[in-house]
């Protein structure tokens, strides 16, 4: 069951590979996105020391969620996966033109995980005619809808 999508991802980028990986949070940040006060629009994931971040995704804190410490809705949040699958993507992310995108975050088994995407860019001219294709599946149905009846 998904909570927030990143759609921004798939216009901007070619998604090869879907990954998932747990998310280290603290209490009011699991409260927030129950609450659906999350968004991934602008994050993206870095490599440091061989260990993956998630950086720019914001999370509102919730007024009533704690009074006793300052929440901090940007903060650098850690991403948790096996350390075979860390070494797998290290090696794909150093090659030239591909990247870490922050897909979705979703319930698995009561927990929140990230959904990550392998992927690389699209040029302008990508985005144009994905877009062309997208309209031409629309412009198709609705013909075949008027056909039908």
């Amino acid at each position: 069951m998904s909570i927030v999508d990143n759609r921004k991802a798939f216009h901007d980028y070619f998604i090869e590979e879907r990954h998932e990986a747990g998310l280290v949070l603290e209490g009011w940040e699991v409260k927030a996105i129950r609450a659906g006060r999350a968004q991934i629009k602008e994050a993206y994931v870095v490599l440091r020391n061989g260990e993956l971040f998630l950086i720019g995704a914001h999370i509102s804190p919730l007024i009533q969620a704690s009074t006793h410490i300052k929440p901090d809705p940007t903060r650098t949040r850690k991403l948790l996966m096996h350390g075979g699958e860390i070494s797998k993507l290290i090696g794909k992310v150093e090659r030239a033109g591909y990247a870490l995108v922050p897909l979705d975050l979703h319930y698995s088994k009561g927990r929140i995980k990230l959904g990550l995407g392998l992927a690389k860019g699209k040029k302008q001219y990508d985005k144009r005619e994905t877009e062309k294709q997208r309209d031409w599946v629309r412009e198709k149905n609705r013909l075949l809808k008027t056909v039908k009846n």
